[in-house]
């Protein structure tokens, strides 16, 4: 069986996507298709685009992922049996999943940006996300008795590798507490997300974006990033979207559930140096990594990662 992830969304240059977004026939006709909703040229908004959590960076990201995806099922002829989304990526989950219209998955993806901007302006400005590897389970939980102030777990990444979301003021202490544990502290999150404190977030997201929204019953199944559940249901799909904000991922929770459903081979759509990669992906599955790269090299074999 086969199944594909949409990874969470990080910083990606612009010059490595341009190519792919111009001649790749999938990425053309959605680039096409996210201008139109959008009201403007996406490529050239991303192409000018001073941040890499903007808007257009956003857009394109969904867009980019979406369209690896459809291209991977062509060039190596397989129907996923189950697809799931990582953080950023459920929205992708859903459209793929055909839980959600292309077109409403952008129009909610460019949609977020504005309320979520909005909201972090007002409400939780001190508030960061800390992603580090190399800090086992039982180290973690010291460092985090030592914090002694308010903290979070916002993703679970591998065995050792998590995401803590906590007050900014507490961050360089934490980074070193981290590095004398051994651990390794790699990029912060500004926004955070998954956090439960975010709930008025998450009741204004659904208030004001959802109802324009169009949800049905997936024609793949849906693994949910918080539990490992299997939605096959509009209104489960639903709930993974709007719950994301204020639940954290549980990465190895959907990793077991793949496994338990019988997926061997895991198809990775995007750009990605998270999910794909960790050591509970690979020993688990054959992956495929579908980034533009390699699409741009039609005749290459796919990059396997080989289970152990």
């Amino acid at each position: 069986m086969t199944a594909i992830a949409f990874p969470g969304m990080g910083p990606v240059k612009f010059a490595d996507v341009a190519k792919f977004m111009l001649i790749n026939p999938f990425a053309r006709e959605l680039l096409t298709t996210a201008d139109d909703v959008l009201g403007y040229d996406l490529f050239a908004a991303l192409r000018d685009s001073g941040s890499d959590y903007a808007e257009a960076a956003q857009v394109a990201f969904l867009v980019n992922s979406l369209a690896l995806a459809r291209w991977a099922e062509h060039r190596f002829g397989f129907e996923p049996d189950l697809c799931t989304g990582a953080s950023f990526g459920g929205k992708a989950a859903a459209v793929h999943s055909g839980a959600l219209g292309v077109e409403d998955g952008i129009r909610l993806t460019a949609d977020l940006v504005r309320v979520e901007t909005e909201y972090f302006a007002e409400h939780h400005g001190d508030v960061v996300t800390l992603s580090f590897a190399r800090t086992p389970r039982d180290e973690l939980d010291r460092v985090l008795a030592e914090l002694d102030d308010w903290h979070e777990i916002s993703c679970y990444v591998d065995e050792d590798f998590y995401m803590v979301s906590l007050k900014r003021d507490r961050l360089g202490w934490f980074q070193q507490r981290l590095k004398a544990a051994g651990g390794l502290p790699l990029y912060e999150m500004d926004p955070p997300m998954h956090v439960s404190a975010f709930a008025g977030l998450r009741d204004r997201v659904e208030r004001e974006l959802f109802p324009g929204l169009a949800f049905r019953d997936p024609g793949t199944p849906v693994v949910a990033d918080q539990d490992g559940s299997v939605r096959t249901t509009a209104e489960g799909v639903r709930a993974i979207l709007l719950d994301g904000v204020v639940r954290p991922v549980r990465w190895p929770e959907v990793v077991r559930s793949l496994r338990a459903e019988g997926v061997t081979t895991l198809c990775v759509a995007g750009q990605d140096s998270l999910f794909g990669r960790v050591a509970c992906t690979t020993n688990n599955f054959k992956v495929i990594a579908a980034t533009p790269r390699l699409a741009m090299q039609p005749h290459k074999r796919p990059a396997l990662r080989r289970a152990a």
